[in-house]
């Protein structure tokens, strides 16, 4: 049966568009990829927010709380010290800090942690260029802070992670745009005036 005359059929929504480039771009900085789409209040919000959140609770842990430890030689989950697969001290290293999987959405704030981890030299105090930025403390400043201290240590780490976890929003945010697209009003054409 035919629709009744005078119905108008609304058209279907326009397929969804990915932006792959500003969704890298938010993971690198949490809002550049919005800025990069012109949104750029909704990505200013998103950097300061996110990047308020992560160092916050950087500063709340003394800034000795994002790092990615080589603790493998201390706790070998899976039996993998004498494994030829090059990733193995990697894969035991995370499941012994698996904070730093969310804390590593973050973006380039969290990089110093991975370059600390593979230029890390035990007989060095500081690494040469970053001091201890994100290094893994020695085992007496950690026993320290965790047991002199009450739980804002935890909660520091926790800030770091949420902080990582919402920048996989934003990241979506950017590849996919916005929730609710606005779509422009149909151009009207002038009423023409009629002759006297």
């Amino acid at each position: 049966m035919p629709p009744p005359t005078g119905t108008a059929k609304t058209p279907p929504p326009p397929p969804q568009e990915y932006n792959p480039l500003a969704a890298f771009l938010s993971y690198l900085v949490p809002g550049l990829g919005q800025i990069y789409q012109g949104r750029i209040a909704k990505g200013f919000l998103f950097l300061v927010c996110v990047h308020v959140l992560f160092f916050y609770g950087m500063a709340l842990g003394d800034y000795k709380n994002v790092y990615l430890g080589d603790t493998m030689d201390v706790n070998d989950p899976w039996d993998l010290k004498h494994s030829s697969w090059p990733l193995a001290r990697l894969r035991a290293n995370l499941y012994n800090r698996p904070q730093f999987l969310g804390q590593v959405w973050v973006g380039v704030a969290a990089w110093p942690a991975i370059l600390q981890y593979y230029r890390h030299d035990k007989n060095l105090d500081r690494d040469p260029v970053l001091g201890t930025f994100e290094r893994q403390p020695k085992e007496e400043v950690l026993n320290e802070l965790q047991t002199d201290s009450d739980k804002t240590w935890d909660l520091a780490w926790v800030y770091t992670v949420i902080a990582g976890v919402l920048n996989v929003l934003v990241i979506y945010d950017a590849l996919a745009g916005p929730a609710f697209a606005v779509e422009p009003e149909p151009k009207r054409k002038p009423q023409e005036v009629p002759a006297v």
